[in-house]
């Protein structure tokens, strides 16, 4: 019916899980059926086939052709990152809430999946809601006016979608990150062009500014920015000049600036790519979370949207509070990351010892940091891989009463949740950033003599396809 590659037209009239349009395209064999990733039921969009099947395509969105007739005008500009910014946040909520139980019933074999869901919870905030954003320069513009790709131009925005070499300004703010920070970037952007550095080639490789980065404490309404450049051209770059004008525009909202000088080719802004130092103000930001303080840095892994955490976070620990936690045992708290709900969960319950284990050094670092800074005692943190640790540590075995697990999007490897299933204890909380994923584990577990009791959704990116589910499992006797 397409070919690879092929650009088509397309009515979408369904919506599948993780934001994937569905249009149906009735042929003599029957419905013939495309995903398009990005796209919303009533859009007709124009998308690239990439995957061709016997009776399915899949397509990546290139463009809106037409909006549904659900989608209203907002004063915001539609970047990739947030491709429903238009359609009724309590659509959105519906077909995510319908397609991700879908995803359970048939990934997970539960039919009865409905009777096992608790609740869909929203974010609290539906736009500004992004606490980082990463923006991208490239000397090739996609201009949004005449829709063509210009060369030897200074962007700064947002990769446009389906591309890696060209960037869109952004001239307005986008509605998912701070308003007044994206409001002024087209200043930022005059600034900096007016250095006469040119801005990176993404084909080509070379070039002089590559990123900015933000990250926000809304407990503060504090920004800490960071300016990634190579270092072609470094000495003609008056960086501190940069931070007079930053800290003009933003006065006590500036927290800290830091430069991030990165010559490796790879398209990332990560500062152990490249040598950093703080040009101004601090290197941290504070972010609260129920109560607790966080020391967040530039490369900290903290939640996206802090305040639709707090949501998370408090229904994970009403599971986890709903079973006594015998004397003696303990709460076990895989994928740790920095520890956040292991130290909500202690400075609620002073009186339960809580093992947090993570495999990257830095994010324990950042926990045990946090939880002196909290006065936090009763929780232990391990840098480790989780499947190791469970093998290393055998005397946690028989004496751990819940074990929350918050893997990665790829879930759980077999092993490991194999060590885990081991462990024994009475009750697993899984909170997922992947459902399909979530399913496909929680069959396994239904195998080992978990049993589901219970399922919640959470709603950590509006405007996205993304959707995170906390699910609750029992031991039962077989």
């Amino acid at each position: 019916m397409f070919q690879k590659g092929e650009i088509v037209e397309l009515e979408i009239s369904g919506y599948a899980f993780g934001g994937r349009g569905i249009s149906r395209i009735e042929t003599e064999e029957g419905n013939y059926v495309v995903f398009v990733d990005n796209s919303f039921p009533g859009q007709r969009v124009r998308a690239k086939i990439d995957v061709k099947r016997k009776r399915h395509a899949e397509g990546k969105l290139v463009d809106v052709v037409r909006r549904s007739a659900n989608e209203k005008a907002l004063p915001f500009q539609e970047i990739s990152g947030g491709p429903y910014i238009f359609v009724p946040v309590e659509l959105q909520e519906k077909e995510k809430k319908e397609s991700t139980l879908d995803v359970f019933s048939r990934i997970g074999g539960m039919p009865d999946i409905a009777t096992k869901f608790d609740e869909f919870i929203a974010s609290p905030i539906h736009f500004f809601y992004r606490n980082k954003m990463e923006y991208s320069f490239s000397t090739i513009e996609h201009d949004l006016e005449s829709g063509e790709e210009v060369d030897d131009s200074f962007a700064l925005g947002f990769k446009r979608r389906g591309t890696w070499w060209k960037v869109e300004n952004l001239n307005r703010a986008s509605g998912l990150f701070d308003e007044q920070w994206e409001t002024i970037l087209h200043e930022i952007r005059t600034f900096l062009k007016a250095t006469g550095l040119p801005a990176w080639h993404p084909p080509r490789k070379v070039g002089f500014f590559r990123h900015i980065v933000v990250r926000k404490s809304f407990d503060g309404d504090a920004l800490l920015i960071n300016l990634v450049t190579s270092s072609e051209g470094l000495d003609r770059f008056d960086v501190d000049a940069f931070s007079d004008f930053l800290l003009g525009k933003l006065g006590r909202r500036l927290a800290g600036f830091q430069h991030t000088i990165n010559d490796n080719v790879a398209d990332r802004a990560k500062i152990e790519n490249g040598q950093w130092r703080l040009v101004y103000g601090e290197p941290v930001v504070i972010e609260k979370l129920l109560g607790l303080s966080f020391e967040i840095s530039m490369e900290s892994f903290f939640q996206t949207n802090p305040r639709s955490a707090e949501k998370l976070y408090t229904k994970a620990l009403s599971y986890v509070f709903e079973e006594p936690v015998p004397e003696g045992s303990a709460v076990m708290d895989l994928f740790c990351g920095t520890g956040t709900i292991g130290q909500i969960l202690s400075s609620q319950r002073p009186d339960v010892e809580v093992i947090g284990v993570d495999i990257v050094p830095e994010a324990i670092e950042d926990a045990v940091r946090n939880a002196q800074r909290n006065g936090i005692e009763k929780v232990k943190f391990f840098a480790a891989d989780v499947g190791k640790f469970l093998k290393e540590h055998p005397e946690y075995l028989g004496k751990i009463a819940t074990v929350i697990l918050d893997p990665p999007r790829a879930g759980i490897a077999p092993k490991t949740l194999q060590k885990t299933i081991d462990l024994g204890a009475e009750n697993i909380v899984y909170i997922s950033c992947n459902p399909s994923t979530q399913a496909r584990d929680a069959d396994t577990l239904r195998t080992a003599g978990y049993e589901l009791e219970k399922l919640s959704f959470v709603d950590q990116f509006p405007h996205t396809g993304h959707i995170e589910s906390i699910a609750k499992f029992k031991k039962v006797s077989r």
